[in-house]
């Protein structure tokens, strides 16, 4: 049998978590892995052993811990759902998926600011995923500066098997439509 990995890759409130669920439900035997969840459950019972600064080594092992569980021990596809906007990180985990078989699905969120700053000044979305920022505002400033300066590449073609590019809601179900027809034609 052959497995899907597929990552969203996107900005604060560009939908990755909308689709992923959405997703999930229509593609049978998947699981959603969602590090905003892993941050959360952090933040709601471990707070002192988040790291003050640098990377949130804590959330990204308990997140490989359950990655790994899941390639390994279950036969689900899994959705990854963060924003996988760094393209060294992305491909170092497509390699580890490609090692063990899996096809790959990139989704990029391609969402323009303007629609992102209106989603967040309407969500009411729980702050404690956040860890250095106060506020999404200031999320989304940072990723657009990030962005803006080069630091932070979308995907390409070729770093997945496959690409697929959301630039507004109209295309999630398209999307979804061809990723479990794709998951029913390599014989899931």
């Amino acid at each position: 049998m052959t497995r899907l990995v597929i990552m969203t890759v996107g900005k604060t409130h560009s939908g990755k978590t909308t689709f992923a669920k959405a997703l999930e439900k229509e593609l049978h035997n998947s699981v959603v892995i969602d590090q905003d969840n892993h941050a959360e459950f952090l933040h709601a019972y471990y707070q002192t052993l988040l790291p003050k600064q640098g990377p949130n080594v804590i959330k990204y092992a308990i997140t490989k811990t359950i990655v790994d569980y899941a390639v390994n021990e279950t036969n689900c596809h899994i959705i990854r759902c963060n924003s996988n906007r760094n393209r060294e990180g992305r491909l170092n985990q497509l390699a580890y998926y490609h090692e063990k078989g899996f096809t790959s699905i990139l989704v990029n969120f391609d969402i323009p600011a303007h629609v992102l700053e209106e989603r967040i000044a309407k969500s009411d979305r729980s702050k404690n995923v956040l860890r250095v920022a106060s506020t999404f505002e200031e999320v989304l400033t940072r990723q657009e500066n990030e962005t803006n300066k080069g630091d932070i590449l979308p995907p390409a073609e070729g770093e997945a098997d496959h690409l697929f590019v959301i630039k507004n809601p109209d295309d999630i179900q398209s999307v979804i439509g061809k990723i479990v027809n794709m998951a029913q034609s390599v014989g899931t």
